[in-house]
């Protein structure tokens, strides 16, 4: 797969925030995969920490891998999120959603002290949007709430965005782990992500989307021999 030496390095460098004791907020994706891996090494030399899994595959990873964990609704304090991201733009807004588990990966890093973002050199942007936007919806009424997401999306300013309903390997609505649908919404450009997200977010019907405003405030990108650090 593209770009495994720069994911792996942006997860390694990500080490360098956690500490012993701390309550982490675990991603999902092919970059956190990374991460999930290096911390149960660090977890295999006595390192205590506790993971906050934020999908059913990850949770999956981190019990086969060792990793302590604890259900989200025991957590009184995340002490820091590491995730990967589909798009990341200069200002630190992201897009993410591609594996599917971006509602429970919004609520962890919203609620997390710090939110550290990994990712390859492909995933920087200078405009979030070519990348198609994750919308996860309810089944009930969702081609209702298809027309309205696309009416928002030409409201915020992205010029004849489509709107597919992501499928699963049997070709019917993937299912989330919250039993939801997810529309991906091709967009080219997002010229106004705050307002983008502002507007989604009012659409009943909408159960979250995968523009992250204001959450990181770190991003790593990884490199061929090791990884650059950006503090928000």
């Amino acid at each position: 797969m593209a770009f495994e030496r720069e994911k792996e390095n942006a997860a390694t460098a990500a080490l360098e925030f956690v500490e012993d004791g701390m309550t982490i907020g675990l991603g999902t994706g092919s970059t956190a995969k990374f991460f999930v891996e290096a911390l149960a090494d660090e977890v295999a030399d006595g390192l205590v920490v506790r993971g906050v899994p934020t999908s059913e595959d990850t949770r999956r990873l981190a019990e086969s891998l060792g990793v302590p964990l604890i259900p989200v609704e025991q957590v009184d304090r995340i002490h820091l999120t590491v995730d990967g991201a589909d798009e990341v733009d200069e200002n630190a807004q992201l897009i993410k959603g591609g594996g599917a588990a971006l509602l429970r990966e919004k609520i962890i890093a919203n609620a997390s002290d710090l939110m550290v973002v990994i990712a390859d050199p492909s995933k920087q942007v200078d405009v979030l949007g070519a990348f198609p936007l994750p919308v996860e919806v309810t089944p009930f009424g969702f081609t209702i709430t298809a027309k309205k997401v696309y009416d928002a999306l030409r409201e915020a300013g992205v010029n004849r965005p489509k709107i597919d309903v992501r499928k699963g390997r049997d070709g019917q609505p993937l299912v989330t782990d919250g039993g939801n649908y997810i529309l991906d919404c091709a967009c080219s450009v997002i010229p106004d992500a705050p307002y983008t997200a502002q507007l989604l977010a009012a659409i009943p019907g909408v159960v979250e989307h995968g523009l992250f405003i204001g959450i990181a405030r770190t991003v790593i990108i990884g490199g061929d021999d090791g990884a650059s650090i950006f503090e928000y």
